[in-house]
């Protein structure tokens, strides 16, 4: 079992990381586009629309994690009634959400007229990019749902390998068609519409090529629900946890669009992708180990799973840190290069934004906290939520993107770096958290001594200018020094990923 965990691992970070470039130049090239040739209004647009999906995506509930974990144990013990019978009442339940999704979308497109009077794009374009928007999002709920299956299994990487192709090919088209067409944002409205059918039709294939005994019954759902409650518990439980996660990742462009312009949105766009491709590529690297450790948890081994948090702890706060450093030196001249210099943001806005890269990335306790189905404290994403709306609307009205940031950034440091880590040793691994709290002070000694030992070097040894090839020495010797200074400290830790990295290998 542990070596087919392995060698799924890692085939799901193989295929997950050579998508993740492609994907990532297409993107950046695709958003460059669409700022030369659409402007930054129809971009914020954009951005504001997604948004506001976002925030209707509440309805959903957290359905798919609570059915994930509760597909961790059948897959396990290679149950098939129960995998059917839990992927119908996901089915039965995605279909009640849609429902509700729907007929909140059409309110809200009544008030569009309002929330958008200060747009300065054509309302067609309002209420053509949301309908889109809300047709792909729709097929997740009608179609889609039995994807989490894949997921649960492990298999993630088949589904990339399978569905990516349709979304490169999608993107591709859309940059020609702005470029070379007139009207070109309406060919790519038509290009999301028909790539969203297309990645349907060739997911419920490979689910039929993979799972061909899966058959799930809508109406069966509304009965089966009642033998797993703890779905239906669960789901509720979550509900609140998305509030809070809606509040954190959706929430910043709605509350910066009703303080500022939509040009400054765009603005903060263009900085949250960077951010999104890093997460995305970090997510390339551990998401797939997700499935892994439920598995683990299911296994019921609590030396092995404590031994696997560390291990994942250790290198993720050092690759955060990288990360980090990374953004800081680099994201501002790779915006000026990219879309213009017009772009680039100020100091303590930017700063800002590394800190919340940084807190995002050391988010490991997510992992096992989903794992273990552990989602009881309900009260901690209402205070997040809280927390990062109020004082984000608060501090934003005083100083704009970086009062919301602060907000963002004080509600993380409650919630995501002291309350998650104390709930998860308590009632996840039942054992004291006050040594992950020492271990995770070292980690920040660890991290600021690099960053001081960096700047000395730099600056009173090396000399070294600000051009290109400068930041890319003082990224290097950066992640030198922090990664001696981490395998100096933490030699276990590091000893046990380079040794899982090579059981990996391995077994490939």
């Amino acid at each position: 079992m542990e070596d087919s965990r392995t060698k799924k691992t890692i085939k799901n970070v193989q295929i997950s990381l050579i998508y993740y470039f492609v994907s990532l130049v297409l993107n950046f090239f695709s958003r460059q586009v669409f700022i030369k040739h659409l402007g930054a209004e129809v971009l914020g647009l954009n951005t504001t629309a997604t948004s506001l999906l976002g925030m209707l995506n509440l309805a959903e509930l957290g359905i798919g994690t609570a059915i994930a974990y509760s597909l961790y144990t059948p897959l396990y013990n290679k149950d098939k009634q129960a995998i059917c019978d839990i992927v119908s009442v996901q089915g039965w339940l995605y279909r009640k959400i849609a429902y509700i999704i729907l007929g909140a979308a059409i309110v809200l497109m009544l008030f569009f007229p309002l929330i958008f009077a200060k747009v300065d794009v054509p309302m067609w374009y309002t209420y053509a990019t949301f309908a889109v928007l809300l047709f792909s999002g729709m097929l997740g709920y009608f179609i889609n749902y039995k994807q989490i299956v894949l997921t649960a299994d492990q298999k993630d990487y088949k589904v990339i390998i399978n569905l990516k192709g349709f979304t490169i090919i999608k993107i591709l088209l859309q940059i020609v068609c702005i470029i070379f067409l007139s009207n070109g944002y309406i060919y790519w409205l038509a290009l999301e519409v028909l790539a969203a059918i297309a990645i349907s039709i060739a997911l419920n294939k490979l689910l039929k090529k993979e799972y061909p005994w899966l058959t799930t019954s809508i109406s069966q759902g509304a009965l089966l629900r009642k033998k797993y409650p703890d779905i239906i518990v669960k789901t509720k439980q979550l509900f609140v946890h998305k509030i809070g996660t809606f509040a954190l990742l959706q929430s910043s462009p709605i509350i910066l669009y009703a303080f500022a312009s939509l040009t400054l949105v765009a603005i903060y766009g263009n900085y949250m992708l960077i951010i999104t491709a890093i997460a995305t590529l970090a997510a390339s690297l551990f998401s797939s180990m997700n499935a892994g450790v439920g598995s683990l948890v299911a296994e019921g081994n609590k030396d092995k799973i404590i031994n696997m948090f560390w291990k994942l702890a250790t290198f993720r706060f050092w690759l955060a840190s990288v990360f980090c450093f990374l953004f800081y030196l680099f994201a501002n001249t790779f915006i000026s290069v990219w879309v213009g210099q017009q772009y680039i943001l100020e100091t303590t806005p930017f700063v800002l934004l590394a800190m919340y890269l940084f807190v995002q990335q050391i988010r490991v306790c997510d992992i096992f906290l989903n794992a273990y189905g552990l989602y009881k404290d309900v009260f901690a994403p209402l205070v997040e939520a809280i927390l990062n709306i109020g004082l984000s609307i608060l501090f934003g009205y005083f100083w704009n993107l970086s009062g919301i940031l602060i907000g963002v950034l004080i509600s993380q440091i409650i919630i995501v770096c002291t309350w998650k880590p104390y709930f998860l040793f308590r009632n996840g691994f039942a054992v004291s958290p006050i040594h992950y709290f020492k271990v995770y002070a070292q980690y920040l000694v660890f991290i600021a001594a690099s960053f001081v030992l960096t700047y000395i070097l730099n600056e009173r040894v090396l000399h070294l200018g600000n051009d290109f090839v400068a930041l890319l020495a003082k990224a290097s010797v950066y992640i030198v020094l922090s990664l001696i200074i981490f395998v100096l400290f933490r030699k276990k830790d590091f000893v046990a990923v380079l040794n899982q990295i090579l059981q990996i290998r391995k077994a490939n």
